[in-house]
């Protein structure tokens, strides 16, 4: 809740110097970090980073709103910010979703600019927006589905399942479902003529917890957590420290700037992925079995490219 806490006094921060900026004030960084009750460094790092997008300038050592700009599109600037976070995710996942999105949000914003851009690569689902009506009926009615599933190993088939939750990782859509009362994830783009049956079931009541404690979609279900301990030297830990991993417990912080933390998961493909990604920087200490799981690896690749050269 630290971090929440955390972003919370930020975004009422610069909630309140965007109104000043807006209101046509010209600001001190000095006077500010001591009516924040905050270091120069911190209101310093809120114009040059958190507000870099919006149309402000220094001039004299004070902060200004450039002549002829003014944030006036909703009532409240906090609602303001957050609608404009909003519209560059939903552009993140492009095609008629974004479009559809755009125009709704426009009507709210009654404005195009935007001073915020993010760089989202989520998979477009907006052809399939027959299908994914059906699945969200099914999912709040508690009805099972019948549908054609291609699971890219086998023959396309049929089957009936119960659908959970539509969920997104890592920029690509799943189903999360129940067939046969075991858990399944299922590539959303890979189902087909979903059609609601007369069958009802239970919600679960676990799901929201799990998918909240979940790394990635290789979280498992009924099978108890374990604890892997890293090590994260100076080049990496900050990554970690703005956005730590789902059940993230930091052990130690090291002078040099590394330090050595501990995530809880169900399955090795939660953690094996970041591990591979920011090698050499990330360390497993334990288990030992996963730790070998990388060597193996390291050895296959160095294996493979030897034999293409």
């Amino acid at each position: 809740m630290a971090y929440k806490h955390d972003y919370d006094k930020i975004l009422t921060r610069l909630t309140v110097i965007l109104s000043k900026l807006n209101d046509g004030e010209s600001l001190s960084v000095k006077e500010l970090a001591k009516e924040f009750n905050t270091s120069d460094r911190t209101i310093q790092r809120d114009f040059n980073e958190r507000l870099v997008s919006f149309p402000i300038y220094q001039e004299n050592k004070k902060w200004k709103m450039q002549d002829g700009f003014k944030l006036e599109k909703t009532k409240s600037l906090e609602d303001e910010i957050v609608l404009d976070i909003i519209e560059k995710i939903t552009e993140g996942i492009g095609g008629k979703f974004s479009t559809k999105a755009h125009k709704l949000l426009s009507k709210i914003k009654n404005e195009d600019f935007n001073p915020i851009y993010t760089k989202l690569n989520i998979e477009d689902i907006s052809d399939r927006f027959g299908d994914i009506q059906v699945l969200e009926t099914a999912i709040r009615e508690k009805r099972a589905i019948k549908c054609s599933y291609d699971d890219e190993r086998h023959d396309v088939y049929s089957t009936t399942i119960q659908p959970l939750k539509i969920v997104n990782f890592e920029g690509f859509w799943y189903l999360i479902a129940l067939r046969d009362e075991i858990l399944k994830k299922y590539y959303l783009k890979n189902i087909s003529n979903p059609i609601m049956t007369d069958e009802t079931f239970e919600k679960d009541n676990e799901l929201d917890t799990l998918l909240d404690e979940s790394i990635s979609v290789w979280f498992q279900r009924d099978i108890e957590p374990f604890e892997v301990r890293l090590f994260a030297n100076k080049s990496c830990a900050k990554f970690f420290k703005r956005r730590p991993l789902p059940t993230q417990k930091v052990e130690s912080l090291n002078r040099d700037g590394s330090m050595e933390f501990s995530v809880k998961v169900t399955h090795e493909m939660e953690i094996l992925p970041i591990v591979k990604y920011w090698i050499p920087h990330l360390f497993v200490l334990e288990p030992v079995w996963i730790q070998e799981i990388i060597e193996k690896g390291l050895e296959v690749y160095k294996n493979e490219m030897l034999s293409i050269h």
